[in-house]
């Protein structure tokens, strides 16, 4: 009988399954939660999926009663009715899930001086006459300037073509949202204007909406990055955007989208509408920056990997599709290089690291982990490829952090001990989980320091001539397939790692300092909030040094893009960081490739003149 692998996206999830077996059967086999509230005769409709990429069964008389034929042309499908006829990627969305992905909010907030950059001002004008035929974009800029001593040189043309009908029905009582000299709204009473601050990941999007006459947040919420369902990596959505000019277009369409939808979902959580965001910020990594915006991203992915631009920008709203109000402007932070982009900008902003006495290391971990040193005013970055395994990619049971996803991990003498995300039941192992998983392996001996699984403990069973480690057993999940962690995933999370340490081995030697000398090393992003940095150090991913000198601060790029939201001297400060930082490509650098190979060793280490040397 023929076998298919089906892939399930964004929960980064796959198997290999025999035909005749639905795709809702494979997402219960795999663990993923898909809503079934009709039991799978598809007639609650809930189980949506779109086929990515792939072959599946031709739509039952069933699914052409719930979607349209356009929709079904675009892939849709219900889960319940459609049977897998070859290898097949399914993105699986929101709506559908019973297992949301676990997506981080919270991070270092450090309260900054209100300085933003739209204001609202109150005024008052004499209604035209014979008299004074002033026009009526005129009058208000004349009355912004006599009473607000506000000098406006243009106005929003959107606002324009309603502005007269605007004036009279107020009776020439408004209040002006003024932008660097531009008007960019009027409203008759005084009303309520927020910003939007986005970290617009590879993976997911972190929003908040930010009263921008105070400076609170009022709302935030996490979501997919719909982008997910035409590639995990962000090779594969640059490769779709080169190959054609539809599918650049479709990108940043996506990309408009989720952040149109973000902001209209937190705004009505409060009582707002989108018209009354009227400024936003988005921060994120080179290439996603460049495909949200519609840039060019072919010479991204050709070295010297250099992007089409890289100060940062203001653009209309509108301009990106991005529904919000329509004078509105969007603030793009500036990128360092092709692959250290604004969202690591964002990160060094939020944390103050120009401010912190002695070297430090600042880093947000992911599939390319962005690394820099900061010492005596002076910023070095690096960009390294770490891989997919700290976002559960490559790893035979891996799986992004959400419901059930093991992320603690304890081998004992006779068994191992984990825990779940929301303690439900196991159904796979994401990124903190994997970094326990390979310190406990090598700390209990059942991996030696070059990695290399040996046999001994009552778990190790050998498949097809190699080691795996049995995590929950298949009787310990009703039935279920065994979650193990393979030879091959210790193999994925050294080369990761290595990459890390490589990285920061290289920044330090460029700059002669000593790994004893680092003062702190900030950890940043979603994985790094719930990283073990003892299990970190046990694998050898950081220097040895004593914990008080690692600080793990959440989502530092969404807090650096709230400051530049409501501070105009925090886009300067943005602006100085990345003009001022040194780039080096680690492709070039004479001794990357020996410091990686020397960072693939298990165990905690430190380098004494170049040696390695074995810490407790």
């Amino acid at each position: 009988m023929s076998e298919f692998t089906v892939e399930f996206q964004p929960i980064g999830r796959r198997g290999k399954f025999q035909a005749r077996q639905s795709v809702m059967d494979c997402a219960r086999k795999l663990g993923v939660g898909l809503s079934n509230v009709c039991g799978g005769k598809g007639t609650c409709g809930k189980c949506k999926v779109q086929l990515v990429t792939g072959a599946v069964s031709e739509p039952t008389s069933r699914e052409k009663t719930v979607f349209p034929p356009f929709q079904l042309q675009s892939g849709w499908r219900l889960a319940c009715q459609t049977f897998p006829t070859g290898d097949c990627v399914v993105h699986v969305p929101v709506e559908s899930m019973t297992t949301p992905q676990r997506t981080q909010l919270e991070g270092l907030e450090v309260p900054v001086p209100l300085k933003a950059p739209v204001k609202a001002h109150r005024v008052e004008m004499a209604a035209p006459s014979l008299h004074d035929t002033l026009g009526d974009a005129d009058r208000l800029k004349r009355a912004l300037r006599e009473q607000r001593h506000v000098r406006c040189d243009r106005i929003d043309f959107g606002l324009m073509s309603t502005l007269s009908e605007k004036l009279r029905e107020c009776e020439w009582h408004c209040q002006a949202l003024v932008r660097n000299g531009e008007i960019i709204s009027v409203c008759g009473k005084p009303c309520r204007y927020l910003g939007l601050a986005v970290d617009f990941g590879t993976t997911k999007l972190a929003g908040y909406l930010i009263d921008m006459s105070t400076g609170k947040t009022l709302a935030s919420k996490g979501v997919m990055n719909p982008q997910i369902s035409y590639g995990e990596d962000i090779i594969s959505r640059c490769n779709m955007a080169i190959a054609s000019k539809e599918g650049a277009v479709q990108m940043q369409r996506l990309a408009a989208n989720a952040i149109s939808e973000l902001g209209a979902v937190m705004a009505a959580e409060i009582g707002a509408t989108p018209e009354d965001v009227v400024e936003a910020v988005v921060v994120g990594n080179t290439a996603m920056h460049h495909l949200y915006l519609g840039l060019p991203v072919r010479q991204l992915a050709l070295a010297p990997f250099v992007p089409a631009v890289s100060g940062d920008l203001d653009i209309k709203a509108r301009d990106l599709g991005i529904r919000i109000a329509p004078g509105a402007y969007v603030h793009v932070l500036p990128n360092i290089a092709g692959f250290v982009g604004a969202d690591h900008v964002s990160m060094l902003l939020a944390t103050d690291v120009l401010r912190v006495k002695g070297p430090t290391v600042a880093l947000d971990i992911g599939t390319n982990t962005e690394v820099s040193l900061v010492h005596d005013g002076n910023i070095s970055s690096v960009s390294c490829a770490s891989g997919p395994a700290f976002e559960g990619g490559h790893i035979k049971d891996g799986m992004r952090a959400g419901t059930g996803a093991i992320e603690r991990v304890r081998i004992t003498k006779d068994g191992v001990e984990y825990e779940t995300i929301d303690d439900a039941p196991p159904v796979g192992i994401c990124g903190s989980g994997i970094i326990d998983m390979v310190a406990q392996l090598y700390l209990a001996g059942v991996a030696d320091g070059g990695g290399r699984m040996v046999p001994g403990h009552p778990r190790v069973q050998c498949r097809d001539g190699l080691y795996e480690f049995v995590l929950a057993s298949q009787e310990e999940r009703n039935g279920m397939a065994a979650i193990v962690f393979t030879q091959h995933d210790i193999r994925e999370l050294q080369l990761g790692k290595a990459a890390i340490r490589a990285g920061i081995r290289t920044l330090l030697e460029a700059s002669h300092i000593d790994e004893h000398e680092i003062v702190e090393i900030i950890i940043a992003g979603a994985f790094g909030s719930y990283l073990d940095v003892s299990s970190a150090l046990d694998i050898g991913m950081f220097p040895a040094l004593p914990p008080e000198r690692f600080r793990q601060v959440g989502n530092a790029a969404g807090m650096g893009a709230k400051r530049a939201l409501i501070s105009t001297d925090q886009r300067s400060e943005a602006r100085s960081i990345a003009t001022g930082a040194q780039y080096i490509e680690l492709a070039g650098s004479p001794n990357f490739n020996q410091n990686f190979i020397q960072a693939v060793r298990l165990g905690r280490y430190r380098l004494v003149n170049g040696k390695r040397e074995e810490a407790d």
